[in-house]
């Protein structure tokens, strides 16, 4: 299976919806405008396809010198355990630089993927959450 990964491409919003639907994250999908602000506002979006189809995303906000939240990472269902996930985190990685650290906040269904895919676990994060 060839998959194709562009980076600094933003799909439609049509296309991310049903990719955050299919793999399982929880998202706002319901608000089209809300995702369109949530792209229109990142500055690094690594995507993967399948022929013309979008299968995974990964969406990030960065200074490239120093940090790097990576907000999103969603690949369709019937694509995970395929590599696709990591290899978007590499390309993001390489995107980003040796001196900018990559942070993110994990969905407790995917505790136990991101120490598999090279994150180390932290305790000293903290978090007002959205109202809603």
């Amino acid at each position: 299976m060839k998959i194709l990964y562009k980076v600094d491409l933003v799909p439609q919003v049509d296309d991310i919806i049903e990719v955050y639907k299919s793999s399982g994250i929880i998202r706002p999908t319901s608000d089209r405008d809300r995702i369109l602000k949530m792209y229109s506002n990142s500055n690094l979006v690594v995507t993967a396809w399948h022929q013309q189809k979008l299968i995974g995303v990964a969406r990030s906000l960065t200074d490239y010198c120093y940090c790097c939240y990576l907000s999103d990472l969603a690949v369709r269902k019937e694509y995970q355990k395929s590599g696709i996930g990591r290899k978007l985190i590499e390309l993001t990685r390489e995107k980003i630089g040796e001196e900018t650290a990559l942070i993110l906040l994990s969905a407790p269904s995917a505790m136990e993927y991101y120490p598999k895919a090279g994150f180390e676990k932290v305790e000293n994060g903290f978090l007002i959450r959205r109202m809603r």
